[in-house]
């Protein structure tokens, strides 16, 4: 029993040792661009909603937020000229830009000996496009892991509505406007028309005092 319960600790030290890690690597992101860690935190609090309106498990509702939580970690690696870049970017910035996603996929492996894939997949491919024209893989319509669907749809309405430094965000009727006009091109069109009506849900607009996400890590 004793040894059963060192065990036990060691396994839970790891685990808040691995939590913290992620943290750790957050709070630089934080640093490196307020911007984008408080879109990860908008995007990861939509995802909750959501992921309840979907009737998701509990189990499954904390690997998706986590997962969107964590989906742009990998622009700790992307060069602040770039990141922080206002207006069209060259093809060779473009090119860079477009590694986040594996970076970020890179940094978990570092930490974890194995993690969920759900979270993984979200981290790597939330920009993979229904119709296989997205990256990095070019993966297309339901070869696309579930909740790396979710998460674009997500992460493209969050990225539209929010105001930047250089731009206002789109109205909420201009959104929901480019979310069809991409559907069944961009995105999964049976999860942009259920992400629509969640928006007109009790569930949405989300409360600021909503926990952004729940660790499953």
């Amino acid at each position: 029993m004793k040894k059963l319960n060192a065990i036990k600790h060691i396994a839970r030290k790891g685990m808040n040792d691995r939590r913290k890690s992620i943290e750790a690597y957050m709070n630089q992101l934080e640093h490196k661009s307020y911007d984008t860690y408080q879109h990860c935190l908008r995007v990861s609090r939509l995802a909750r909603g959501f992921a309840a309106y979907l009737q998701l498990s509990p189990s499954e509702q904390a690997k998706l937020v986590q997962g969107c939580y964590l989906h742009d970690l990998g622009k700790l690696f992307i060069p602040d000229a770039i990141l922080k870049h206002e207006g069209a970017l060259t093809t060779e910035q473009w090119s860079i830009m477009r590694a986040h996603s594996m970076f970020g996929g890179m940094i978990l492996d570092q930490l974890f000996t194995s993690i969920d894939s759900s979270i993984y997949e979200v981290v790597v491919h939330h920009h993979e496009h229904w119709d296989g024209s997205g990256y990095p893989s070019n993966q297309n319509g339901e070869q696309i892991p579930y909740f790396a669907r979710i998460c674009s749809i997500i992460d493209a309405f969050d990225s539209m509505i929010s105001d930047r430094c250089y731009r206002k965000g789109l109205s909420y009727e201009q959104c929901i406007s480019e979310l069809r006009k991409h559907s069944g091109k961009q995105f999964d069109p049976e999860l942009v028309e259920r992400f629509i009506k969640f928006t007109n849900s009790a569930g949405y607009p989300l409360l600021p005092s909503t926990p952004a996400y729940v660790s499953v890590l």
